[in-house]
C-alpha cells in the first residue's frame, strides 16, 4: 500500500516545495505574460526559459549553473521545467492556444490556492510520474516498494545520512564504502536511487542535500525538511528501526 501524502500542518509549501513554486511561478508567467510562447518544435521559447532559470531558484539548476554548461538556453537544457510542465499539462492547469500555452480556469484557481493542490500533485508526482529515462513499467514495479524506502529514509535522516547509507542498507551484497570498490550492479542501483527516489523527493521539497563545501563528484547529506513530517505519517516514525522486505 502507498503511503498516503496529506499536508496536515501549517507550512509554507510554495517556499519549501522547488516543483509546487515551479508551477505556480510558470502559471504566473502564463497568467500575466498572456502566455509561454512555443517553438516552431511546441518546446517552451528560449524568453521563458531564461526568466525560469534566473527565477526558479531551483536546487542545482540556477542560472549560473545551467548557463555554465550552455550560451543559451531551450526547454530541454532544464530539465526542472520537463517535470513542471509535465505535471501542469497532466493535471489540466495549462492548455496550449496556437503557439502559446495560457492558463485554464482550473489553472487560476492552482494559482489563487496551491496548497489545496498539494497532495494530488505530490502523489502524482512521486508514486506516478514517468521521469526521463524512466518506463511505465518500472515506475508501477517500484510503488510496491515505496513503503520500504520511505521508512527507511524516516529513519536513517533523521540526523542525515548519504546516499551510500541507503543503498548499503538496502541491497548490502553489492554495495561498497569506495566508488572504486563497486560492481558495476551496485553502481546502476546507486544511480538508478538516487534518481528515481532521492531526486523526485528532493524536488519535491521533502529532503534537502547538504553540499557546502563538495565537488560535484562528492555526495552529500540528506536531511527531512518540515514539508516531510507535515505530510507523511509513517510506521517508523514510532519506532527505531525499520525491517526491509
Amino acid at each position: 500500500m502507498l503511503p498516503k501524502i496529506e499536508l496536515v500542518a501549517d507550512v509554507d509549501v510554495v517556499a519549501m516545495s522547488p516543483l509546487l513554486r515551479g508551477m505556480v511561478m510558470a502559471m504566473s508567467y502564463a497568467d500575466t505574460e498572456g502566455g509561454i510562447g512555443l517553438t516552431a518544435s511546441g518546446a517552451m521559447n528560449r524568453k521563458f526559459v531564461h526568466w525560469a532559470a534566473v527565477h526558479f531558484n531551483w536546487p542545482d539548476y540556477t542560472s549560473d549553473d545551467l548557463y555554465s554548461v550552455n550560451k543559451a538556453l531551450d526547454e530541454a537544457d532544464m530539465p526542472p521545467l520537463w517535470a513542471v510542465r509535465d505535471m501542469l499539462s497532466h493535471l489540466r492547469l495549462l492548455r496550449r492556444r496556437k503557439d502559446v500555452l495560457v492558463p485554464t480556469r482550473r489553472g487560476r484557481e492552482f494559482i489563487a490556492g496551491p496548497r489545496a493542490f498539494f497532495d494530488l500533485i505530490a502523489t502524482d508526482y512521486l508514486y506516478a510520474y514517468i521521469h526521463d529515462g524512466q518506463t511505465q513499467e518500472a515506475v508501477r514495479d517500484r510503488m510496491r516498494w515505496w513503503h520500504v524506502f520511505l521508512n527507511l529514509i524516516n529513519v536513517k535522516a533523521k540526523t542525515g545520512c548519504s546516499l551510500s547509507d541507503l543503498v548499503n542498507e538496502l541491497y548490502p551484497s553489492e554495495s561498497y564504502p569506495a566508488q572504486a570498490e563497486m560492481t558495476v550492479e551496485a553502481w546502476t542501483e546507486k544511480s538508478e536511487f538516487r534518481y528515481d527516489i532521492i531526486r523526485p523527493l528532493c524536488w519535491l521539497g521533502l529532503l534537502h542535500e547538504d553540499r557546502e563545501g563538495l565537488t560535484i563528484l562528492q555526495d552529500g547529506t540528506y536531511h527531512k525538511t518540515p514539508l516531510w513530517a507535515a505530510c507523511l505519517k509513517l510506521e517508523s516514525d514510532v519506532q527505531s528501526e525499520i525491517t526491509l522486505h
